[in-house]
């Protein structure tokens, strides 16, 4: 096999264009600022749970599209989002994450919106309403969260600075290809149902769904089985299912836990990651225990699977983030099954769309670039 040349490296993959990504959208500081323009300003995110906001004036802070915001109960299950900025200077208002609202005079207000608990801003006026911005992504979660007499809490959370573009960190949930780089899903997830039990599906918007996919936890010497007695209802104990939505959330189940993931971009190489762990509020103190050591397991900061997340997100940066790295492909097609990459291929179709570029060919530079080499023969 002939070594490649500079020149070789620097060709585009022969892919279709939507199968494979520039080196450029994870380092251009330009995209990153449009991105915070007509990706960020104009989608609906997840600000917080209703769990975390007990009572009327309780309050949760958050950043969204670099704007300080909270989002505060207000009476019953209401819930209303403002910009944390008042006065002349545009000084924030609150001092911490959370606490108790006295007043909001004189902040600007944000549409806002509730589903399952799960409470969602936007700053776009104009943006469609949130059932029809999550059209039937979450359906893979109706059974969890409708018809039951008892409401979800968040017990965990934590957050971490990854030290990467938000879309390396977003691409290690929606790439199942990178399960061979965790040793517990090699050998917990992989050998526990055929690839072709696996169902990953494209929606509008962006937003995929993952199913199918289950767990052997007696395979990884430091697990136990886990029992049907500690499944949350419309989950088996072995379940795993995900959901992304596009741009920066992901609600994922793991049969006796759930965990909601959020990503904010603090600037072309660095993320601020926030995760909630969920459970039955009410619940026995053992059965949360149970909740509490699953959620850790996995996805607590010293468990076996997000800090290599993290690891991989970083470790992409190195080399796509300064420039070592010009193309990712996203070629793997295996019709909804198995390792396909159709989750990456639809969130990057759909930020193609908002920017109005495509993700293979971001820039002038990348765009002459490729059609130069198109030209040659």
């Amino acid at each position: 096999m002939t070594a490649r040349n500079a020149q070789a490296w620097a060709n585009p993959p022969r892919v279709p264009p939507s199968h494979f990504v520039s080196g450029w959208v994870y380092r251009d500081p330009a995209i990153y600022d449009a991105e915070q323009a007509k990706i960020f300003r104009r989608v609906w995110r997840f600000a917080a749970h209703e769990s975390e906001m007990p009572e009327a004036g309780a309050y949760r802070t958050f950043v969204h599209a670099c704007e300080p915001m909270m989002v505060v109960r207000e009476t019953g299950d209401r819930f209303a989002g403002f910009i944390d900025r008042a006065g002349p200077a545009g000084a924030r208002l609150l001092p911490g994450p959370a606490g108790q609202c006295r007043s909001t005079r004189g902040l600007r207000p944000c549409r806002t919106a509730a589903k399952w608990g799960f409470v969602f801003v936007t700053l776009d006026p104009e943006a469609p309403d949130l059932d029809s911005y999550l059209g039937d992504a979450l359906d893979i979660f109706r059974d969890v969260f409708e018809g039951r007499e008892f409401s979800y809490e968040v017990f965990h959370f934590h957050q971490a600075i990854v030290e990467a573009n938000w879309k390396a960190w977003q691409e290690t949930i929606l790439d199942l290809y990178h399960e061979f780089m965790h040793v517990v899903l090699r050998r917990t997830q992989m050998p526990a149902t055929a690839m072709t039990a696996r169902s990953l599906r494209q929606h509008r918007n962006g937003h995929v769904s993952i199913g199918g996919l289950r767990a052997l936890y007696g395979n990884y010497q430091a697990y136990r089985v886990r029992s049907e007695g500690e499944a949350l209802p419309g989950l088996t104990p072995d379940d795993a299912r995900f959901t992304p939505l596009f741009p920066d959330t992901t609600i994922i189940a793991r049969g006796t836990v759930l965990r909601v993931d959020t990503v904010t971009p603090l600037g072309p190489h660095r993320t601020l990651v926030e995760s909630r762990g969920l459970g039955i509020k009410g619940e026995s103190p053992a059965d949360r225990r149970m909740r509490i050591r699953h959620h850790n397991d996995y996805w607590g900061p010293l468990g076996r699977n997000v800090p290599e997340d993290a690891y991989a997100a970083e470790a992409c940066e190195r080399a796509f983030g300064r420039g070592a790295a010009l193309f990712q492909t996203i070629a793997r097609d295996e019709d909804g099954r198995g390792q396909d990459d159709c989750g990456l291929r639809a969130f990057y179709a759909e930020w193609s769309r908002r920017l109005g570029r495509p993700a293979c060919a971001p820039t002038n530079a990348d765009a002459i670039s490729r059609g130069e080499q198109e030209g040659k023969p």
